[in-house]
């Protein structure tokens, strides 16, 4: 058995030894986020740096422990905080809690980031349905011997965010009264925001909205074939007119403000699992 086998064999067997139920949805909780969990009849919490092989999260408005219970009715389990590439981490750290959840027997992840809109229709407090992504700027979790138990060699990426949930997400925001966007998603490594030209040159090849986290957990999902469905909070607006300069505080802010809607989205989609 390699070492990552190992190690997720430690993890999965220490967090079924503090709770057993089985969770059918995971949620990853990204910058500014972490109120979802309000919404959560929680049952355990775990901190991450109880977990064996865990990661631990260093970035402001990530609250850092994995939390059990039920959400519109449905068992699931809710990573308060991610983990970052330009934290230090590996790809592999990374998503490496993507593999754990999908071991204790998640048949769905929902994601959630905070990202910067490039889009022009874009405003500050939208939320942007990911129908697809570009990662030729992370680091593919992939790389090096393949884990066949886990997955394929060469997994497919034609459908990496699961079109039957965009439906359905389109639907519920629709009876809701709230207005969201949708587009494709390009993940870099940061830890610095970018610069003008880089906002305008990812927004020629292809991107409406550019954040640091989400696509090397998407890749590593479809590798394990569990479908995924995303949301990202626009909290900033990278191509504009103004002279302003970017802030994670005026993030944390903007992804506060927005998240009742994302909140009321996640709940539709898994009162529906």
């Amino acid at each position: 058995m390699s070492a990552l086998l190992d190690k997720l064999k430690e993890t999965v067997a220490y967090i079924q030894s503090q709770y057993s139920a089985k969770p059918l949805a995971g949620i990853v909780l990204g910058s500014g986020l972490g109120n979802l969990v309000k919404e959560i009849v929680v049952e355990k919490e775990i901190p991450y740096d109880k977990i064996p092989h865990f990661p631990v999260s260093t970035v402001i408005g990530h609250q850092g422990k994995l939390i059990f219970g039920q959400l519109a009715g449905k068992p699931i389990v809710a990573m308060a905080g991610r983990f970052h590439f330009y934290e230090g981490y590996s790809a592999l750290d990374v998503t490496f809690p993507i593999r754990v959840m999908r071991l204790l027997g998640i048949e769905t992840l929902f994601l959630s980031n905070a990202a910067g809109g490039m889009n022009l229709d874009f405003k500050v407090g939208d939320l942007m349905i990911i129908t697809d992504h570009i990662s030729m700027f992370q680091v593919n979790p992939l790389i090096g011997k393949n884990e066949d138990s886990l997955g394929t060699r060469f997994p497919d990426m034609s459908e990496p965010y699961s079109k039957q949930m965009i439906a359905s997400a389109k639907s519920i925001a629709a009876g809701a009264g709230i207005d969201i966007k949708s587009g494709v998603y390009v993940g870099v490594t940061g830890p610095t925001f970018e610069t003008r030209a880089e906002y305008k040159m990812l927004h020629i090849i292809g991107a409406d909205a550019v954040g640091m986290s989400t696509v090397q957990e998407v890749i590593v999902a479809q590798h394990m074939n569990l479908p995924v469905f995303a949301i990202s909070v626009i909290t900033d607006l990278g191509i504009r007119e103004e002279e302003n300069v970017i802030t994670h505080e005026e993030v944390l802010e903007a992804a506060h403000a927005a998240e009742p809607k994302l909140t009321t989205i996640f709940k539709g989609l898994i009162a529906g699992l």
